[in-house]
């Protein structure tokens, strides 16, 4: 018989990227703890992906109150096994227009609330002797994308926390890494592109396998580092990307 099933937490999974997560963690047989703030969308969320989904409405902006969200999942479901820090905003400006007001919101919700909620799982994860803890990171940080000076300047925070985290928690068998999603085909970037189709030639003509990702491939990086696949991996950024980074 095998043991009880794994539990995790997917934040922003009742869309997108998170969404196809944990459709795959779902699938193959994942206990899932969607965290999201649109109570229409984690509705439809479990309704598609069925009884071992399980949502919470929280905003991740509410550092104080995380501590807290922690101890009562903890206590409803007996442990987590895996976090997903997927949830994320983005802001689209010129950087001569942003206020520093607009550049703090996004690293609030982007770089602090993942180490706070990070921090709080990982002393759970301690205690179990074991985790799986895996970020996203995005091509900004690879790049230097004009009009996104914050998100970029997060997503970069991102990568070197991964490796910060994983030095410190993998002594204590939590295994810490991050994945970085190319262009994916999502409803927010059809739209995006429609409005902009020279910007998806672009990334066309510099993607070596010439097509967009789907969110599918994204769910199969997370899944393989959750799984015994990757036991021996930790602090490792993964960009899955159809070869854009490396593209000329």
């Amino acid at each position: 018989m095998n043991e009880t099933p794994k539990v995790a937490i997917v934040t922003g999974g009742a869309s997108g990227l998170g969404l196809a997560t944990a459709k795959k963690y779902t699938s193959s047989g994942i206990k899932t703890i969607i965290i999201g703030r649109d109570k229409e969308k984690l509705k439809m969320a479990k309704e598609e992906l069925g009884d071992l989904a399980h949502t919470i409405s929280f905003d991740l902006n509410d550092i104080d109150q995380i501590p807290s969200l922690v101890q009562d999942i903890k206590n409803e479901f007996g442990k987590v096994d895996i976090l997903v820090n997927n949830a994320g905003i983005n802001l689209k400006k010129e950087m001569l227009e942003v206020s520093a007001e607009e550049f703090g919101k996004v690293l609030h919700m982007n770089v602090l609330s993942v180490f706070v909620l990070s921090r709080e799982v990982s002393k759970i994860m301690v205690d179990q002797g074991k985790g799986s803890i895996i970020n996203i990171s995005s091509m900004a940080a690879k790049y230097g994308i004009p009009k996104v000076i914050a998100y970029t300047a997060s997503k970069a925070a991102i990568e070197g926390m991964t490796k910060a985290m994983a030095v410190e928690l993998s002594p204590l068998g939590i295994r810490v890494n991050c994945v970085a999603p190319g262009f994916i085909e999502t409803a927010m970037s059809t739209k995006a592109f429609k409005d902009e189709p020279q910007r998806k030639e672009k990334i066309l003509s510099r993607t070596p396998m010439r097509k967009l990702g789907q969110p599918e491939d994204i769910a199969e990086a997370v899944y393989y580092f959750s799984n015994g696949s990757a036991d021996f991996v930790t602090g490792a950024v993964l960009v899955v990307d159809g070869g854009n980074s490396i593209g000329f």
